[in-house]
Protein backbone atom coordinates (compact mmCIF):
# COMPACT_ATOMS: atom_id res chain seq x y z
CA UNK A 1 0.00 0.00 0.00
CA UNK A 2 1.51 3.59 -1.25
CA UNK A 3 0.38 5.38 2.29
CA UNK A 4 1.28 4.36 5.45
CA UNK A 5 -1.49 5.99 7.55
CA UNK A 6 0.25 5.24 10.59
CA UNK A 7 3.66 7.43 9.42
CA UNK A 8 0.86 10.07 8.37
CA UNK A 9 -0.46 10.87 11.87
CA UNK A 10 3.30 9.83 13.77
CA UNK A 11 2.03 6.95 15.48
CA UNK A 12 3.07 3.51 16.27
CA UNK A 13 0.88 0.61 14.98
CA UNK A 14 0.22 -0.04 18.58
CA UNK A 15 -1.06 2.92 19.45
CA UNK A 16 -4.73 3.22 21.36
CA UNK A 17 -7.47 5.42 19.87
CA UNK A 18 -6.73 7.95 22.68
CA UNK A 19 -3.29 8.57 20.86
CA UNK A 20 -4.40 8.31 17.15
CA UNK A 21 -6.75 11.04 18.17
CA UNK A 22 -4.39 13.16 19.91
CA UNK A 23 -1.72 12.84 17.03
CA UNK A 24 -4.66 13.93 14.69
CA UNK A 25 -5.66 17.19 16.57
CA UNK A 26 -2.11 18.28 17.10
CA UNK A 27 -1.89 18.19 13.05
CA UNK A 28 -4.88 19.35 12.21
CA UNK A 29 -3.76 22.37 14.58
CA UNK A 30 -0.65 23.00 12.44
CA UNK A 31 -1.78 22.11 9.23
CA UNK A 32 -5.64 23.69 8.44
CA UNK A 33 -6.30 25.43 5.48
CA UNK A 34 -7.24 28.44 7.35
CA UNK A 35 -4.06 28.35 9.55
CA UNK A 36 -1.57 27.48 6.92
CA UNK A 37 -2.88 27.86 3.60
CA UNK A 38 0.29 27.06 1.03
CA UNK A 39 -1.05 24.33 -1.31
CA UNK A 40 1.78 21.60 -0.39
CA UNK A 41 0.33 21.62 3.34
CA UNK A 42 -3.26 21.99 1.98
CA UNK A 43 -2.19 18.10 0.77
CA UNK A 44 -0.52 17.18 3.46
CA UNK A 45 -3.80 18.03 5.49
CA UNK A 46 -5.45 15.65 3.17
CA UNK A 47 -3.34 12.86 4.22
CA UNK A 48 -3.94 12.93 7.86
CA UNK A 49 -7.75 13.22 7.42
CA UNK A 50 -7.93 10.05 5.12
CA UNK A 51 -5.39 8.53 7.44
CA UNK A 52 -7.76 9.57 10.74
CA UNK A 53 -10.51 8.11 8.65
CA UNK A 54 -9.37 4.61 8.51
CA UNK A 55 -7.43 4.75 11.67
CA UNK A 56 -10.12 5.73 14.25
CA UNK A 57 -13.09 3.83 12.59
CA UNK A 58 -12.12 0.11 14.08
CA UNK A 59 -13.53 -1.89 11.15
CA UNK A 60 -11.95 0.34 8.70
CA UNK A 61 -8.45 0.04 11.04
CA UNK A 62 -8.72 -3.75 11.08
CA UNK A 63 -9.24 -4.01 7.01
CA UNK A 64 -6.23 -1.64 6.50
CA UNK A 65 -4.36 -3.79 9.02
CA UNK A 66 -5.04 -6.75 7.11
CA UNK A 67 -3.45 -5.09 3.70
CA UNK A 68 -6.93 -4.17 2.68
CA UNK A 69 -8.10 -0.68 0.94
CA UNK A 70 -10.90 0.01 3.57
CA UNK A 71 -11.65 3.33 1.71
CA UNK A 72 -12.44 1.72 -1.54
CA UNK A 73 -14.74 -1.30 0.40
CA UNK A 74 -16.67 1.55 1.89
CA UNK A 75 -17.43 2.93 -1.36
CA UNK A 76 -14.56 5.45 -2.01
CA UNK A 77 -16.14 8.35 0.74
CA UNK A 78 -14.08 11.06 -0.73
CA UNK A 79 -10.50 8.88 0.16
CA UNK A 80 -7.75 11.52 0.71
CA UNK A 81 -9.58 14.07 -1.42
CA UNK A 82 -11.67 15.70 1.48
CA UNK A 83 -13.65 14.82 4.38
CA UNK A 84 -15.95 12.59 3.03
CA UNK A 85 -16.88 9.55 5.95
CA UNK A 86 -13.62 10.74 8.04
CA UNK A 87 -15.34 14.21 8.73
CA UNK A 88 -18.68 13.14 9.25
CA UNK A 89 -16.40 13.69 12.44
CA UNK A 90 -16.15 17.09 11.52
CA UNK A 91 -16.10 18.22 15.20
CA UNK A 92 -12.69 16.26 15.54
CA UNK A 93 -10.76 19.52 13.70
CA UNK A 94 -13.08 21.67 15.85
CA UNK A 95 -11.65 19.78 19.14
CA UNK A 96 -8.38 21.02 17.55
CA UNK A 97 -8.80 24.13 17.20
CA UNK A 98 -11.02 25.08 20.62
CA UNK A 99 -10.01 21.89 23.24
CA UNK A 100 -13.11 20.14 23.21
CA UNK A 101 -15.73 19.05 21.56
CA UNK A 102 -19.22 20.57 21.58
CA UNK A 103 -21.71 19.29 23.81
CA UNK A 104 -23.74 15.86 22.04
CA UNK A 105 -27.18 15.44 23.05
CA UNK A 106 -30.38 17.25 24.12
CA UNK A 107 -30.11 19.61 27.24
CA UNK A 108 -31.02 18.84 30.42
CA UNK A 109 -34.40 20.85 31.37
CA UNK A 110 -33.28 20.56 34.72
CA UNK A 111 -30.19 23.27 36.32
CA UNK A 112 -28.94 24.79 39.39
CA UNK A 113 -30.44 27.98 40.66
CA UNK A 114 -29.09 30.75 41.20
CA UNK A 115 -27.42 32.21 44.84
CA UNK A 116 -29.46 35.01 46.24
CA UNK A 117 -28.55 37.49 48.99
CA UNK A 118 -29.23 39.52 51.52
CA UNK A 119 -28.84 42.03 54.15
CA UNK A 120 -29.39 41.83 58.00
CA UNK A 121 -29.02 44.75 60.14
CA UNK A 122 -27.91 43.46 63.83
CA UNK A 123 -27.43 45.79 67.06
CA UNK A 124 -23.67 46.16 68.29
CA UNK A 125 -24.10 43.35 71.46
CA UNK A 126 -26.00 40.93 68.97
CA UNK A 127 -22.60 41.47 66.67
CA UNK A 128 -20.74 41.02 70.16
CA UNK A 129 -22.28 37.87 71.23
CA UNK A 130 -23.71 36.20 68.54
CA UNK A 131 -27.75 35.60 68.38
CA UNK A 132 -30.70 34.27 66.54
CA UNK A 133 -32.60 35.75 63.86
CA UNK A 134 -35.83 35.13 61.98
CA UNK A 135 -35.79 36.61 58.52
CA UNK A 136 -37.86 36.65 55.75
CA UNK A 137 -36.99 36.03 52.05
CA UNK A 138 -38.57 35.93 48.64
CA UNK A 139 -37.44 33.25 46.27
CA UNK A 140 -38.27 30.51 43.87
CA UNK A 141 -39.46 27.19 44.71
CA UNK A 142 -40.69 24.26 43.17
CA UNK A 143 -44.07 24.46 41.78
CA UNK A 144 -46.98 23.13 43.56
CA UNK A 145 -48.77 22.16 40.38
CA UNK A 146 -46.37 20.29 38.60
CA UNK A 147 -43.58 19.27 41.24
CA UNK A 148 -41.53 21.07 38.84
CA UNK A 149 -42.00 19.26 35.52
CA UNK A 150 -43.46 22.26 33.49
CA UNK A 151 -46.61 20.72 31.92
CA UNK A 152 -49.85 21.30 33.02
CA UNK A 153 -51.43 18.19 35.30
CA UNK A 154 -52.56 14.84 33.25
CA UNK A 155 -50.13 16.01 30.54
CA UNK A 156 -46.36 15.69 29.93
CA UNK A 157 -43.54 16.66 27.61
CA UNK A 158 -43.54 15.49 24.36
CA UNK A 159 -40.24 14.28 22.16
CA UNK A 160 -39.40 17.16 19.45
CA UNK A 161 -40.61 16.08 16.43
CA UNK A 162 -37.89 18.16 14.58
CA UNK A 163 -34.65 17.06 16.30
CA UNK A 164 -36.28 13.09 17.36
CA UNK A 165 -35.29 14.22 20.73
CA UNK A 166 -31.54 14.70 20.05
CA UNK A 167 -31.39 18.29 20.81
CA UNK A 168 -30.05 19.71 17.93
CA UNK A 169 -29.96 19.83 14.18
CA UNK A 170 -27.66 18.79 11.88
CA UNK A 171 -26.43 20.85 7.98
CA UNK A 172 -23.91 19.13 5.39
CA UNK A 173 -22.49 21.87 3.11
CA UNK A 174 -20.03 21.84 0.81
CA UNK A 175 -16.47 23.33 0.59
CA UNK A 176 -13.26 22.86 -1.73
CA UNK A 177 -11.89 20.41 1.27
CA UNK A 178 -15.54 18.44 0.39
CA UNK A 179 -18.93 18.49 2.86
CA UNK A 180 -18.53 19.68 6.50
CA UNK A 181 -21.51 18.90 8.51
CA UNK A 182 -22.02 21.02 11.08
CA UNK A 183 -24.86 20.66 14.08
CA UNK A 184 -26.22 23.54 16.38
CA UNK A 185 -29.40 23.49 18.94
CA UNK A 186 -33.00 22.48 17.54
CA UNK A 187 -34.87 25.25 17.29
CA UNK A 188 -37.97 24.29 18.07
CA UNK A 189 -37.07 22.62 21.12
CA UNK A 190 -33.91 25.17 22.22
CA UNK A 191 -31.74 21.89 22.44
CA UNK A 192 -33.81 20.25 25.33
CA UNK A 193 -35.23 17.39 22.88
CA UNK A 194 -38.70 17.43 24.45
CA UNK A 195 -41.03 20.16 23.86
CA UNK A 196 -44.57 21.00 26.40
CA UNK A 197 -47.67 21.20 24.42
CA UNK A 198 -49.48 22.26 27.42
CA UNK A 199 -47.60 24.03 29.83
CA UNK A 200 -48.14 24.68 33.59
CA UNK A 201 -50.75 27.26 34.04
CA UNK A 202 -49.02 28.31 37.48
CA UNK A 203 -45.70 28.47 36.34
CA UNK A 204 -46.28 28.68 32.77
CA UNK A 205 -43.79 25.53 32.36
CA UNK A 206 -40.65 27.25 33.92
CA UNK A 207 -41.35 24.51 36.94
CA UNK A 208 -40.53 26.83 40.21
CA UNK A 209 -43.30 29.97 41.30
CA UNK A 210 -42.18 32.85 43.73
CA UNK A 211 -42.57 32.37 47.25
CA UNK A 212 -41.94 33.85 50.98
CA UNK A 213 -40.75 31.93 53.43
CA UNK A 214 -39.50 32.54 57.41
CA UNK A 215 -35.77 31.01 57.65
CA UNK A 216 -34.03 31.42 60.95
CA UNK A 217 -30.46 32.28 60.71
CA UNK A 218 -27.77 31.77 63.84
CA UNK A 219 -25.51 34.52 63.71
CA UNK A 220 -22.19 33.62 65.37
CA UNK A 221 -20.63 36.00 67.64
CA UNK A 222 -18.04 38.50 66.22
CA UNK A 223 -19.64 39.04 63.10
CA UNK A 224 -18.78 42.25 61.17
CA UNK A 225 -19.79 45.01 58.54
CA UNK A 226 -19.97 42.66 55.20
CA UNK A 227 -20.00 39.10 57.25
CA UNK A 228 -21.60 36.89 54.99
CA UNK A 229 -23.28 33.91 56.19
CA UNK A 230 -23.62 30.56 54.03
CA UNK A 231 -26.85 28.52 53.92
CA UNK A 232 -26.39 26.40 51.87
CA UNK A 233 -29.63 25.24 49.35
CA UNK A 234 -31.63 28.40 50.70
CA UNK A 235 -30.87 30.14 47.32
CA UNK A 236 -32.94 30.01 44.14
CA UNK A 237 -34.80 27.05 42.76
CA UNK A 238 -33.50 26.23 39.20
CA UNK A 239 -35.51 25.50 36.33
CA UNK A 240 -37.47 22.33 35.91
CA UNK A 241 -37.81 22.32 39.68
CA UNK A 242 -33.42 21.64 39.38
CA UNK A 243 -31.16 21.90 42.87
CA UNK A 244 -31.67 25.61 44.66
CA UNK A 245 -28.63 27.44 44.94
CA UNK A 246 -27.30 29.17 48.28
CA UNK A 247 -28.57 32.20 50.29
CA UNK A 248 -25.82 34.43 51.59
CA UNK A 249 -27.29 36.66 54.44
CA UNK A 250 -24.83 39.79 54.37
CA UNK A 251 -24.02 41.34 57.95
CA UNK A 252 -24.85 45.57 58.25
CA UNK A 253 -24.30 46.40 61.72
CA UNK A 254 -25.99 49.37 63.12
CA UNK A 255 -24.07 52.46 64.68
CA UNK A 256 -23.97 52.29 68.63
CA UNK A 257 -25.13 55.29 70.16
CA UNK A 258 -21.99 55.21 73.13
CA UNK A 259 -19.38 52.93 71.57
CA UNK A 260 -17.58 53.01 68.28
CA UNK A 261 -16.49 49.76 66.98
CA UNK A 262 -12.47 49.35 65.79
CA UNK A 263 -11.79 46.05 64.99
CA UNK A 264 -12.31 43.80 67.75
CA UNK A 265 -12.18 46.54 69.71
CA UNK A 266 -14.69 48.89 71.39
CA UNK A 267 -14.17 52.85 72.18
CA UNK A 268 -15.79 55.59 73.75
CA UNK A 269 -15.21 59.14 75.03
CA UNK A 270 -16.17 60.23 78.75
CA UNK A 271 -15.95 63.83 79.74
CA UNK A 272 -15.37 64.95 83.54
CA UNK A 273 -14.95 68.36 84.91
CA UNK A 274 -11.56 69.65 85.95
CA UNK A 275 -11.84 69.08 89.55
CA UNK A 276 -12.47 65.41 88.91
CA UNK A 277 -9.62 64.73 86.88
CA UNK A 278 -7.47 66.98 89.07
CA UNK A 279 -9.01 64.67 92.65
CA UNK A 280 -9.99 61.58 90.75
CA UNK A 281 -13.25 59.98 90.95
CA UNK A 282 -15.04 57.16 90.46
CA UNK A 283 -16.99 56.96 86.68
CA UNK A 284 -20.13 55.10 86.14
CA UNK A 285 -20.52 53.46 82.35
CA UNK A 286 -22.88 51.17 80.88
CA UNK A 287 -21.12 48.29 79.08
CA UNK A 288 -21.70 45.75 76.73
CA UNK A 289 -21.29 43.48 80.14
CA UNK A 290 -23.36 45.96 82.13
CA UNK A 291 -22.95 49.03 84.62
CA UNK A 292 -19.06 49.31 85.98
CA UNK A 293 -17.42 52.14 87.75
CA UNK A 294 -14.17 53.34 85.29
CA UNK A 295 -11.78 54.52 87.93
CA UNK A 296 -9.78 57.71 87.24
CA UNK A 297 -6.88 58.21 88.80
CA UNK A 298 -5.56 62.02 90.21
CA UNK A 299 -4.16 64.14 87.63
CA UNK A 300 -5.60 62.23 84.75
CA UNK A 301 -5.10 64.08 81.35
CA UNK A 302 -7.12 65.33 79.16
CA UNK A 303 -6.78 62.74 75.81
CA UNK A 304 -5.75 59.71 78.01
CA UNK A 305 -7.25 56.37 78.00
CA UNK A 306 -8.48 53.72 80.42
CA UNK A 307 -8.48 50.42 78.66
CA UNK A 308 -10.86 47.89 79.94
CA UNK A 309 -9.74 44.39 79.00
CA UNK A 310 -11.77 41.58 77.53
CA UNK A 311 -14.90 44.18 77.55
CA UNK A 312 -14.74 44.45 73.98
CA UNK A 313 -16.28 42.04 71.10
CA UNK A 314 -16.08 38.42 70.87
CA UNK A 315 -13.20 36.94 68.42
CA UNK A 316 -14.79 35.48 65.17
CA UNK A 317 -11.91 33.04 65.14
CA UNK A 318 -10.59 31.70 68.34
CA UNK A 319 -11.67 32.64 71.74
CA UNK A 320 -11.32 35.98 74.00
CA UNK A 321 -12.59 39.05 73.00
CA UNK A 322 -11.22 42.89 72.44
CA UNK A 323 -10.66 45.83 75.24
CA UNK A 324 -13.22 48.70 75.78
CA UNK A 325 -10.83 51.69 75.40
CA UNK A 326 -12.35 54.68 77.30
CA UNK A 327 -10.74 57.94 76.11
CA UNK A 328 -11.06 60.21 79.07
CA UNK A 329 -11.88 64.68 77.86
CA UNK A 330 -11.44 66.80 80.91
CA UNK A 331 -13.61 70.02 80.42
CA UNK A 332 -12.40 73.37 81.31
CA UNK A 333 -15.12 75.68 83.02
CA UNK A 334 -15.97 78.76 80.70
CA UNK A 335 -18.02 80.32 82.92
CA UNK A 336 -17.19 81.45 86.74
CA UNK A 337 -18.81 83.13 89.28
CA UNK A 338 -16.79 85.76 91.66
CA UNK A 339 -16.72 83.06 94.24
CA UNK A 340 -15.14 80.40 91.79
CA UNK A 341 -13.17 82.83 90.10
CA UNK A 342 -11.43 83.48 93.66
CA UNK A 343 -10.63 79.82 94.39
CA UNK A 344 -8.77 79.59 91.16
CA UNK A 345 -7.35 82.41 91.69
CA UNK A 346 -6.04 81.31 94.85
CA UNK A 347 -5.34 78.16 93.84
CA UNK A 348 -2.97 79.28 91.16
CA UNK A 349 -1.08 81.10 93.60
CA UNK A 350 -0.46 78.44 95.97
CA UNK A 351 0.74 76.52 92.84
CA UNK A 352 2.91 79.63 91.25
CA UNK A 353 0.62 79.69 88.06
CA UNK A 354 -0.42 83.32 87.94
CA UNK A 355 1.52 83.55 85.34
CA UNK A 356 1.97 80.19 83.60
CA UNK A 357 4.89 80.29 81.05
CA UNK A 358 3.37 77.15 79.33
CA UNK A 359 5.40 74.85 77.22
CA UNK A 360 5.88 75.22 73.77
CA UNK A 361 6.63 71.92 71.75
CA UNK A 362 8.75 71.85 68.40
CA UNK A 363 6.58 72.47 65.45
CA UNK A 364 6.36 72.55 61.52
CA UNK A 365 8.49 75.57 60.35
CA UNK A 366 6.63 78.40 57.89
CA UNK A 367 7.84 78.21 54.28
CA UNK A 368 9.88 81.91 54.57
CA UNK A 369 11.56 79.91 57.66
CA UNK A 370 12.76 77.21 55.83
CA UNK A 371 13.50 78.90 52.70
CA UNK A 372 15.62 81.81 55.25
CA UNK A 373 17.55 78.26 56.66
CA UNK A 374 18.55 77.17 53.08
CA UNK A 375 20.33 80.36 52.35
CA UNK A 376 22.37 80.35 55.24
CA UNK A 377 23.76 76.26 55.17
CA UNK A 378 21.35 75.15 57.82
Amino acid sequence: MATDYYTVLGVGRDASQDQIKKAFRRLARELHPDVNPDPKTQERFKEINAAYEVLSDPQKKQVYDLGGDPLSQAGGGGGAGGFGAGFGNFSDIMDAFFGASSQRGPRSRTRRGQDAMIRLDIELNEAAFGTTKDIQVDTAIVCTTCTGEGAAPGTSAQTCDMCRGRGEVSQVTRSFLGQVMTSRPCPQCQGFGTVVPTPCPECAGDGRIRSRRTLTVKIPAGVDNGTRIQLAGEGEVGPGGGPAGDLYVEIHELAHSVFQRRGDDLHCTVTIPMTAASLGTKCPLETLDGMEEIDVRPGTQSGQSIPLHQRGVTHLRGGGRGDLIVHVEVLTPSKLDAEQEELLRRLAKLRGEERPTGQFQPGQQGLFSRLKDAFNGR
